[in-house]
């Protein structure tokens, strides 16, 4: 990932808008320890937010298909999530399990990964983040079935608001065999360990 130019007009006036916040909450921009903080803050912004320049679309283009007639379910389980809430801009983290079964193509591993790690990497919310991973792969690999599947952790919620620092959020987003054959349902929740 590249650094960011923080002498572009945007980057310093993203660096004002973090010393005008500074001051909101109380604090004193100009003190020693805060005098390099709007360029952290920049700095990071950056690094969490990396995803709105990738094609989530892109990492799916190269596909496999001397595999045998392989048609069974792939699951990539425990994949993960840095991700940041829309609403108060905080993080959430946990994990996600991806699936599918091929239809006569197969796509690198580390592509579905890189799916996931470019929609977390945009403000979200958990629902439509499981929904933007599961619809690209269905649209793209065309594969019998999908399935993806987030458990987080909001901090939102963890040290704000209600303060349930225990609370997990899980959400899952079904396509093809998945959604209409219990079979496969039961089996990809008996592999990630939800037991159906």
């Amino acid at each position: 990932m590249q650094e960011p130019d923080l002498t572009t007009p945007d980057s310093k006036k993203a660096m004002d808008n973090v010393r005008s916040l500074l001051s909101f909450i109380g604090e004193d921009p100009t003190r020693e320890g805060l005098l390099d903080t709007p360029a952290r803050v920049v700095k990071a912004m950056h690094e969490h937010f990396w995803g709105y320049g990738a094609d989530p679309y892109e990492p799916l283009q190269r596909t496999f298909s001397e595999v045998e007639g392989y048609d069974e379910l792939v699951l990539l389980k425990d994949i993960e999530i840095h991700s940041h809430c829309e609403h108060h801009m905080v993080p959430f983290v946990g994990k996600a399990h991806v699936a599918y079964i091929p239809n006569g193509r197969v796509v690198g591993l580390s592509k579905l990964v890189r799916v996931v790690d470019i929609f977390s990497k945009r403000l979200q919310v958990q629902e439509k983040l499981t929904a933007q991973i599961a619809n690209a792969i269905n649209e793209t690999l065309r594969p019998h079935g999908v399935a993806v599947i987030i458990q987080a952790r909001h901090f939102c919620m963890c040290y704000r608001g209600v303060r349930q620092s225990g609370a997990t959020t899980t959400t899952s987003k079904l396509h093809g065999s998945f959604l209409t054959n219990p079979a496969s349902r039961m089996e990809l929740f008996t592999l990630i360990g939800q037991g159906g």
